[in-house]
């Protein structure tokens, strides 16, 4: 299909032209926060119109939204010429091959969408981002995502320091943007790591280290994630010890915390599934967080439509409007078991040697960073984790991490591959329960009502 020049059409609660965000981190902080959410689909899709629909849909929603652009499989791992080929064949991919368009077709895709009152983030999964970051530079897109250790070690064989060496590349292509007069917002994967079974400590830890990396390399704006886990309290911890490590380490105030709606194994049911991406808006509001990642009801089915994407955005932002107006004042502790963790991990990684880089990779070779269930040959693979029976992630065993004063892990003994299984599926099958009564019923307001009201904010 081709792109239209213009797409009519009026979108609620946005800033008009030339308002005074300068770009997609201060849109965020403006907008998120203290109570409010900012939330963010997913989506991408290799036909250009219908980017740009799933564009249009996000920005119309009846919610406070950011736009994405999530590449194809082929464009995050270089192959460009299969993503060329499937274009001239008609082939649809799983994203948009950002590189292999011509840039007046992005170009089209983004016209009166993106600005700033709608910016747009693209989403990309690479461990080799250079030619990514080239092309968004090329077409003025400054706001993406991923990380030399995140966005390597759960996705392929490329060794390590290879991902290290092009992610500064990358970082340092990305930050030359400010010299065209806009601000590029890198935000970490880090506090997703494997989307499940990484407990809280590490988790944090590889956020903060990776927000470090971006500042070392030219990156002034950014955001700090982590991804909802197995128990609402411990995830609060752990928020709050994410956003006290950033506080004391970030030499910039330009940040910000995104929480990612459970990334493991996700509900079957629909109740199930809205009954999470509920939990997962009100663990935002909480903890303070500006802006939320979301997933879907078809999450466990198939790659979801552009409608459910609105219906995910739109029934998160109405959970978070609830939870605002109900939740208790989040509670930061100063010193909680996983702020003690993730401190002794990052400063550890950082005494190792001066220039980050290098300390990441001696930190994977002495198994300083070593991440539960991960395959990759540059991870030592000596650590595990489980589920314990108040639904809390804990270490069973830290192999050289160095926390070993501050946690007494578990016999190893349980982690069979029915445990594994158990707790790979704890989740899922706790929100697929049948929805107590007070659970039984939705946050989402009326459609109407929620667009006047987003609309006049």
């Amino acid at each position: 299909m081709s792109v239209p020049d213009k797409l009519p059409g009026h979108y609620p609660g946005r800033a008009p032209a030339g308002s005074a965000a300068r770009g997609f981190g201060d849109f965020v902080r403006a907008h998120g926060g203290n109570g409010r959410l900012v939330v963010q689909p997913r989506m991408g899709f290799s036909d250009p119109a219908a980017m740009r629909a799933g564009l249009a849909a996000t920005r119309a929603s009846a919610a406070r939204t950011v736009g994405t652009i999530t590449l194809d499989a082929h464009t995050r791992v270089g192959h460009l010429q299969a993503a060329a080929a499937a274009l001239r064949e008609g082939t649809a991919l799983n994203g948009y091959p950002v590189v292999t368009h011509p840039p007046a077709t992005t170009a089209r895709v983004l016209d009166g969408i993106q600005g700033p009152g709608f910016p747009v983030q693209v989403r990309h999964g690479s461990a080799r981002p250079v030619g990514i970051f080239r092309a968004l530079a090329a077409l003025g897109l400054d706001a993406s995502e991923g990380g030399p250790v995140s966005y390597c070690l759960p996705y392929g064989r490329t060794p390590l320091a290879e991902s290290v060496t092009q992610w500064a590349a990358a970082c340092e292509l990305f930050a030359s943007l400010r010299e065209t007069g806009r601000e590029p917002h890198l935000e970490t994967f880090g506090g997703c790591m494997l989307g499940q079974l990484c407990p809280p400590s590490l988790l944090v830890a590889l956020s903060v280290l990776e927000a470090l990396f971006f500042l070392r390399h030219g990156i002034r704006s950014l955001s700090v994630s982590y991804a909802q886990q197995t128990h609402p309290e411990q995830d609060a911890e752990a928020i709050a010890a994410l956003r006290r490590l950033c506080a004391e380490l970030l030499p910039t105030d330009d940040w910000h915390v995104v929480v990612y709606t459970y990334m493991g194994v996700f509900p079957q049911t629909e109740h199930g599934a809205r009954r999470l991406l509920e939990s997962s808006a009100e663990l935002a509001v909480r903890t303070g967080a500006e802006r939320l990642i979301v997933k879907t009801v078809a999450e466990s089915q198939r790659i979801p439509t552009i409608q459910e994407n609105v219906d995910a955005l739109e029934l998160a932002a109405a959970a978070a409007e609830s939870a605002a107006r109900t939740a208790p004042a989040p509670l930061h502790p100063a010193d909680s078991p996983t702020y003690q963790q993730a401190a002794a991990l990052v400063h550890a990684v950082l005494d190792l040697h001066p220039d980050l880089s290098q300390a990441l990779l001696r930190a994977f070779r002495r198994g300083y960073l070593d991440v539960p269930y991960c395959l990759h040959p540059d991870n030592r693979g000596l650590t595990r984790s489980f589920i314990d029976p108040a639904g809390r992630l804990c270490w069973a065993s830290i192999g050289n991490l160095p926390i070993g004063h501050l946690v007494r892990p578990r016999s190893t003994s349980r982690l069979t591959s029915a445990a594994l299984l158990t707790d790979l599926t704890r989740v899922r099958n706790h929100f697929d329960a049948p929805a107590p009564p007070a659970l039984a019923t939705s946050h989402r307001p009326p459609a109407r009502d929620a667009r006047k009201r987003w609309a006049a904010g």
